[in-house]
């Protein structure tokens, strides 16, 4: 798919055992990454072909960038960089680009936040990005929105690998090692090291090269249709705005441990304290307040600031001075009428399944018969179980079944659930099967 002169890649065994080949004299190597590994050993790979690209960060160069793009060919690869420890939002603080013809770029979307003229160039070709719902919804907030893509986590879980992330990955089926420390950097810094740098331009220098190996495994394994599934629904899904939470307080870690309508009141007091500061200073809000400072506090409840700042959490200086805050959160949930207190949310869809049985047990028995059919299939066609089907549909179907159970009404049922065609052809003869009273 590309006439870029690709990385050679070494001989890699698959995991069914069958070799993936290249001749070497089709993958010339990188003049830096030196002689090929032998014995399986992975040769560190430490620059891009053409050097680390600076950033763009004015209009004029972005309009190179564009035209660059423009006459380049075959698929993109395309990476963003987000700051999700350090920010408050989830936007991307760096974007890397390359594409055949075109060679690697990397732009800087804090002074270029519409990269709309860059995807006008770039829509009617693929998208390779690893992991890509990772990647899609603050690529979208920039223009950014792929019509076609190649995931290349998404194909290697299809394939079977049991480790799938990049660095694995280019090791396991190119024969490269790419070094993974900055991965968790603050990308809203700048400027940004060098070494930074090199290893955004290093994420999408092998891309292609992946999607391609990843793409023969698949079609060898007859699984590259239940890709094109999955990667359209990727595209579609990434045209939906995102999913607003409607109590997203609820999600503060340990709040299990919390007791009581009136404590977790003080929880959600806490938490929308907290929020408040951390969307002003842009700031993650683990940053301003952890979690478990929250649960501390919800659980003791504390009248003064000199019993606040001897539990958990609350020690650091920058927790210090917001004490009046974290107090005045607390006296609020203390003032609240009982009629305004949390209740317990509507469950949307089937309770947790460890109450099941007792109250449905045919619908308990159900899920069992239903999940070792998934577990079965997910085994004789190598794929994760939820891969093959998601285990909330399982849970959804096997909870309400439809009324007359057939293949047709399950496949109905199937699709509702946003279940895709690949999944319901291997699924449904003993889905339905499971679904029948024993």
């Amino acid at each position: 798919m590309t006439d870029e002169p690709p990385l050679r890649r070494r001989t890699a065994a698959s995991r069914t055992g069958n070799d993936i080949e290249t001749p070497p004299s089709a993958r010339p190597e990188p003049s830096d990454a030196g002689t090929e590994s032998t014995g399986g050993e992975s040769v560190p790979l430490t620059a891009p072909r053409e050097g680390t690209p600076e950033p763009v960060t004015v209009p004029e160069q972005l309009a190179e960038v564009v035209a660059r793009f423009a006459a380049g060919s075959g698929p993109v690869a395309l990476d963003a960089e987000r700051a999700s420890g350090y920010r408050y939002s989830q936007r991307a603080y760096l974007v890397q680009l390359r594409r055949s013809g075109a060679g690697t770029a990397l732009i800087d979307p804090l002074p270029l936040p519409d990269l709309s003229a860059l995807d006008a160039v770039i829509a009617d070709t693929e998208w390779v990005l690893h992991a890509a719902n990772q990647d899609l919804p603050c690529l979208a907030e920039l223009g950014l929105r792929p019509r076609r893509l190649f995931d290349t986590e998404l194909a290697a879980r299809l394939a079977g690998f049991e480790r799938v992330g990049l660095a694995a990955l280019t090791e396991q089926l190119l024969g490269y090692s790419l070094e993974k420390h900055h991965s968790a950097a603050d990308w809203s810094s700048r400027p940004l090291p060098e070494s930074w740098l090199t290893y955004a331009a290093l994420d999408v220098e092998l891309l292609t090269d992946l999607r391609d190996a990843l793409d023969a495994e698949l079609s060898r394994q007859g699984k590259s249709q239940w890709a094109a599934e999955e990667f359209a629904a990727l595209v579609q899904a990434g045209t939906r705005p995102p999913r607003v939470r409607a109590e997203p307080w609820r999600r503060t870690s340990g709040i299990h441990r919390v007791r009581g309508a009136r404590a977790q009141a003080r929880v959600r007091s806490l938490w929308y304290a907290r929020d408040q500061i951390a969307a002003r200073r842009d700031s993650a809000p683990g940053r301003v307040l952890p979690d478990s400072a929250i649960v501390a506090a919800a659980e003791l409840d504390p009248k003064d600031e000199k019993t606040l700042l001897t539990l958990p959490g609350f020690g650091g200086r920058s927790v210090r001075r917001l004490a009046r805050t974290w107090l005045a959160a607390l006296d609020d949930a203390r003032q609240l009428p009982d009629e305004e207190l949390p209740v317990t949310p509507t469950v949307e869809g089937p309770p947790p399944p460890h109450r099941w049985a007792e109250r449905d047990p045919a619908a308990a028995a159900r899920l069992a018969r239903s999940r070792e059919v998934v577990l079965r299939l997910a085994g004789e066609y190598n794929l994760p179980p939820e891969n093959l089907i998601s285990p909330d549909t399982v849970r959804r179907l096997a909870w309400q079944p439809p009324e007359e159970i057939t293949e047709p009404t399950v496949a109905d049922a199937l699709r509702a659930l946003h279940a895709r065609e690949w999944q319901i052809t291997l699924l449904l003869p003993a889905l339905t099967q499971a679904l029948l009273p024993t």
